[in-house]
């Protein structure tokens, strides 16, 4: 048994590794693309921006129709990956000479990775009991080094601005390729269970604060997530802006976004097993529940500490690009790392007849958010400077901090 769960933890977080590939498949060709257009940042950050939507209505209409449930999940997990290598292929043969086409097609992908995603966390959550945090880490830690894979393509030597479509086609393969392992090596767990049913009549009841910790663990969600995609989408710009600003070489930025993102994987190693760490009990003042809640904050709290000190490090030695190089591979670490403890969270202080509502709604507000945050930090960049941009960001963590600082403080 534990042989057969951990076979399926690693099959299952390199699926999900080669089919996030496909997030960022636009994002890493935008600077090739924005060339070709002749289009300025406020239109190609739309690449970004769509796969975000997307992936906000997807989750909807998945969690709506309950649709992990209705059918196989590891089906629902193939089918969405082939849909989204299809629809990312689309935006490979179209994006040159079609704009909206090749915006609708992004937002046709974020769809499917609605799909992948949480239908793969559902399905390792059926595999391990004990061990849970830490394997949903491994498998965050994936989706991390997924979704920097784009640019690590496009750092390849002989990938310029006419061959961005290999960069693209790439991922596309590479989802295929997951689709095929999880069709033919991954089944459901001995402790697979129905999500519970999403419930519109409840999203004014876990929006309104009458739950105070669900309100507090949804505000430190969506700190982080304002972060999180602001920095993954714009890292390469980011870097560049930083380089031009030092007189500093721009040859290695890819592979430099590529290490960045990829790097969170060992942040999202390291909190899976720190929240799965046993906390000492003095004296049973505290239950066991309440001794997860706190220890899943206390990780929290650390990650958003570090990645909101490297915002504003960052812009404070922004003409420093070696320096920004270094600190840039200390916020990959940090600023995914507590993803997977935020969902955890989430499914501990709700009503546990509404965690599938609880959870679906965590993400439809964070990726929306994200929008905001993705448009917002281009905007600053251009008009104030990229190093104003990175300070922006730390507004995210420290939001983040001030709701699990008051939900460990709710939970003694």
């Amino acid at each position: 048994m534990e042989l057969k769960a951990k076979r399926t933890l690693i099959i299952l977080s390199i699926a999900e590794l080669l089919a996030m590939s496909l997030w960022f498949a636009g994002t890493a060709v935008l600077p090739q693309l924005a060339q070709i257009w002749k289009a300025d940042l406020g239109v190609s950050a739309w690449l970004t921006l769509a796969v975000q939507l997307g992936f906000v209505v997807g989750a909807l209409l998945l969690a709506t129709f309950n649709i992990s449930d209705v059918f196989h999940a590891p089906r629902v997990l193939a089918v969405s990956a082939v849909a989204g290598a299809l629809f990312n292929a689309g935006f490979a043969f179209t994006a040159d000479h079609n704009i909206a086409l090749a915006i609708i097609l992004r937002f046709l992908t974020g769809a499917t990775l609605a799909g992948t995603y949480p239908t793969g966390m559902k399905i390792l959550a059926g595999w391990f009991r004990q061990g849970r945090g830490l394997a949903l880490g491994i498998l965050v830690g994936a989706l991390a080094i997924g979704s920097a894979l784009p640019h690590g393509v496009n750092a390849v030597k002989g990938i310029g601005a006419e061959s961005w479509r290999l960069v693209v086609l790439s991922s596309s393969v590479l989802a295929l390729i997951a689709a095929a392992l999880v069709a033919f090596f991954v089944n459901e767990g001995p402790y697979a269970a129905a999500s519970p049913p999403f419930e519109f009549r409840q999203v004014t009841e876990i929006l309104s604060f009458r739950n105070r910790r669900l309100g507090l663990a949804n505000l430190g969600y969506l700190g982080h997530m304002w972060e999180l995609y602001s920095l993954w989408g714009w890292v390469a710009l980011l870097l560049r802006q930083s380089a031009i600003a030092s007189d500093a070489q721009t040859q290695s930025i890819k592979a430099l976004s590529f290490m960045v993102i990829a790097v969170g994987s060992i942040g999202c190693w390291w909190a899976g097993h720190a929240s799965d760490r046993a906390v000492p009990n003095r004296l049973a003042l505290i239950s066991d529940h309440q001794s997860r809640v706190r220890q899943r904050s206390r990780v929290t709290i650390i990650a958003m500490g570090v990645s909101g000190i490297c915002c504003l490090l960052t812009a404070a030695l922004f003409r420093h690009f070696y320096i920004v190089v270094a600190i840039s591979i200390i916020w990959g670490i940090s600023v995914v790392a507590d993803s997977a403890q935020f969902s955890a969270i989430i499914s501990e202080v709700s009503d546990p007849r509404y965690v599938g509502t609880a959870l679906t709604l965590q993400t439809a507000m964070g990726f929306l958010l994200t929008v905001i945050s993705i448009r917002l930090t281009a905007a600053i960049g251009e008009r104030a400077g990229w190093q104003w941009a990175a300070a922006s960001l730390a507004i995210g963590p420290a939001m983040g901090i001030w709701a699990m600082v008051k939900l460990n403080s709710a939970s003694e």
